[in-house]
């Protein structure tokens, strides 16, 4: 058990289903409260669905587990209002080093460029991240019915509906949902119930995660050391973590036995070897793991939808796990409310589907390259693997080729079927699909970020910079726009119009470093359809009311739908 952290106990309520004479439905119901299922009920609740989260623990997890937080997650997070403690506790970096036997390679910037309220990763032990979340959703206790130590025992998974049986320590109950959302883990009792797979590889290899608790001079950097002298023809990664906790990652070899590595005798001289005779430490928490690189065919089953670790697994190494399942999360959310609010036909959760079926299988072949070039298999692998080492460090273009684990980036959905085709062009890092980008922007007087603007619905970033003509013309087309389509906001870069402030639902920002501008490839009249989970669904060099709102359509899959939209469909939406 950690030493510098202590697990909060949380209390078991007795249900109200247990003395209810009849099955009670609700619209959502999320098995497993961790990272995954804690995000979706916020998400939820902050946009006016109900929720009830079922986990048979009562408590964060045990363990140090998920680490390294990207800055994408961290957007999402602060989206759902619980960045700032992450940030507050968590160890911010952007920089690391890769070392091959006794020397240092080269080093890298995650984030070279100023202009951004969110570091590129920040280090925290999963449990913190999953206490923040509990309290947040503590916030929505209107919304969120949170209830530890109820395990559900059955799954009844048909078309319109999901039945559930769910024990507790006074009995049994059951209850009926139009969503099951599933998020226990990458051993899932659910998935295993209704005889679904998770299919991939499993790679023969062992790595032992010690967390130690010393005070070292190592910068807060990730360094990663291939076959270096105090563990041979292996590799290393050493994490810095809050607590003055570092987390060093061994790789053992698959003949390692997990129960003995996991040893405090076995794990010290390790640990040493690294560190130096003379330094002191403590052992916060150790545990043996296997490389697991698979997925679900499909996510949805049914009215059951799998998210996380129970839809999708990846080898720890780049700092794909947490990361990609917040991205689902953000993913699907915004799909489900606007089916149950009837704001799209049920076909918009296919798309939750495909587009998280292109992160999981980009996840995916990262980690499966990490982990080939990271652990070699053959005789010729390793030395392909050690030529490109020596390489790197005189020769730029080699670093390309060094892989120790490909860290976590932003999916872009670039064949989503909710994209506006791109015939106007503009920069290549944000054509639709594309997660968007923060800057520095101002509000009347204050400082304030772009990103933070956006809130959970569609919006128009538009550069007001148009003669009067224009814009006055401009805005009568989009009042009636967003009079009809109450999912809109508009966001107005460097406008002087009076026309386009008056409008409703209307946030007027000045761009004051220019880097909205740069970032977005802006001009007069220019502008973008940006979804509720922050990607770009459209843009076009010249906006006009009849654009965006084909866009809007095209986002919310209303070119999926059909008359297969059946009346059971229409009952489940109706019971939001």
């Amino acid at each position: 058990m950690p030493t510098t952290y202590k697990n909060p106990v949380y209390p078991y309520r007795r249900p109200p289903e247990l003395d209810a004479p009849d099955v009670r439905h609700y619209p959502v119901v999320i098995v497993g409260a961790g990272p995954s299922g804690l995000a979706a009920a916020i998400d939820l609740a902050q946009q006016g669905i109900n929720s009830i989260v079922l986990d048979d623990n009562n408590t964060v997890s045990v363990g140090s587990r998920a680490l390294c937080f990207a800055k994408r997650s961290l957007e999402i997070v602060d989206r759902l209002g619980c960045v700032e403690p992450m940030l507050e506790k968590g160890v911010t970096w952007q920089h690391g080093r890769v070392f091959f036997q006794d020397r240092e390679v080269y080093d890298f910037n995650l984030l070279p460029e100023d202009g951004h309220r969110i570091p590129a990763f920040i280090n925290l032990q999963q449990y913190y991240f999953e206490e923040f979340l509990v309290n947040r959703a503590h916030d929505f206790a209107e919304h969120i019915d949170l209830r530890w130590k109820h395990k559900v025992i059955d799954v009844d998974a048909q078309p319109d509906s999901t039945a559930i049986t769910v024990s507790t320590q006074e009995g049994d109950y059951q209850l009926t949902c139009d969503y099951l959302l599933v998020s226990d883990g990458a051993n899932s009792r659910i998935r295993d119930m209704l005889g679904l797979e998770c299919k991939g590889q499993v790679f023969q290899d062992r790595f032992l995660i010690a967390d130690v608790v010393m005070k070292a001079d190592f910068p807060t950097e990730r360094w990663f050391w291939f076959d270096p002298p105090f563990h041979p023809n292996q590799s290393v990664l050493l994490h810095k973590e809050p607590d003055n906790v570092w987390r060093i990652d061994f790789q053992l070899g698959w003949d390692a036995d997990p129960e003995e590595e996991k040893k405090e005798e076995n794990i010290r001289p390790r640990v040493q070897a690294m560190l130096g005779q003379d330094v002191e430490f403590e052992l916060e928490w150790a545990s043996v793991y296997t490389f697991r690189c698979r997925k679900m065919d499909n996510f949805i089953h049914h009215s059951v939808i799998f998210m996380g670790d129970a839809a999708h697994q990846v080898s720890p190494f780049g700092a794909r796990g947490a990361n990609g399942a917040l991205q689902g999360v953000d993913n699907l959310v915004w799909k489900l409310v606007r089916v149950l609010k009837q704001q799209a036909p049920a076909l918009l959760l296919s798309t939750y589907n495909a587009e998280r079926q292109h992160g999981a299988a980009e996840n995916i072949l990262n980690s499966t390259r990490a982990t080939d070039f990271i652990t070699p298999k053959s005789h010729i692998s390793k030395v392909f693997r050690d030529v490109t080492l020596e390489l790197a460090e005189k020769h730029a273009f080699a670093r390309s080729l060094v892989n120790s684990g490909r860290l976590s980036m932003p999916c872009r959905y670039d064949h989503s079927p909710l994209n506006t085709p791109d015939v106007d062009g503009g920069p290549s890092e944000l054509r639709p699909g594309s997660p968007v980008k923060d800057a520095p922007i101002r509000l009347g007087k204050e400082s304030a970020w772009l990103l933070n603007q956006f809130g959970n619905g569609f919006v128009l970033l538009l550069d007001g910079r148009m003669d009067d003509g224009h814009a006055d013309a401009l805005s009568k087309e989009l009042g009636e726009l967003l009079e009809r389509r109450p999912d809109l906001r508009l966001v107005v870069a460097s406008s002087a119009s009076n026309a386009l402030s008056a409008l409703p639902r209307t946030t007027l920002i000045d761009d004051t470093e220019g880097l909205v501008t740069e970032r977005y490839g802006l001009k007069a009249g220019a502008g973008y359809l940006i979804r509720p989970d922050q990607h770009v669904a459209a843009r076009w060099h010249a906006v006009t009311a009849h654009k965006v709102e084909d866009a809007l359509d095209r986002a919310l899959g209303v070119h999926l739908a059909s008359d297969a939209d059946t009346p059971s469909q229409e009952r489940r939406h109706a019971n939001a």
